[in-house]
């Protein structure tokens, strides 16, 4: 019965109209908390919930300020990755839409179920990520 389900799965072009509404539903809701994450991050490093005069005070303690301004470059880091993944995410929405999600951009196959399920922005299945060369 599993053999058959494999042949099933590995004969299919595409993921019907039912599957990829459940991805749909997958990414919409990452898509929420990367949005709230993103904005989240882009307020800490803009100091946007901050009313105060800190910014103006002529004290500032050297190593407060230091410890201030690499804490906003990584959160302004963390929110260019975020940026760069609800992107992804609503990239990956267009492709449901054209419904060439879950087809893999190197070899043309589908990308299994269960990484699209922990990865649905993927545009490779597992073989062509590690066939891909090493970034350094």
């Amino acid at each position: 019965m599993a053999n058959e389900e494999i042949n099933v799965e590995t004969k299919k072009t595409r993921y019907s109209d039912l599957e990829l509404d459940e991805f749909r539903q997958i990414i919409l809701e990452k898509l929420v908390k990367a949005k709230e994450d993103f904005k989240m991050l882009t307020d800490a490093y803009t100091n946007a919930n901050e009313h105060d005069t800190f910014d103006t005070s002529p004290t500032f303690k050297v190593l407060e300020e230091g410890y201030q301004v690499l804490s906003k470059e990584e959160n302004s880091r963390l929110a260019a990755r975020q940026e760069k993944f609800i992107n992804s995410l609503e990239n990956a929405l267009i492709r449901i839409e054209n419904k060439t999600y879950g087809i893999c951009r190197v070899t043309g196959k589908l990308i299994s179920k269960e990484r699209l399920k922990s990865v649905p922005h993927a545009t490779l299945s597992i073989d062509a990520k590690l066939n891909q060369p090493k970034k350094r």
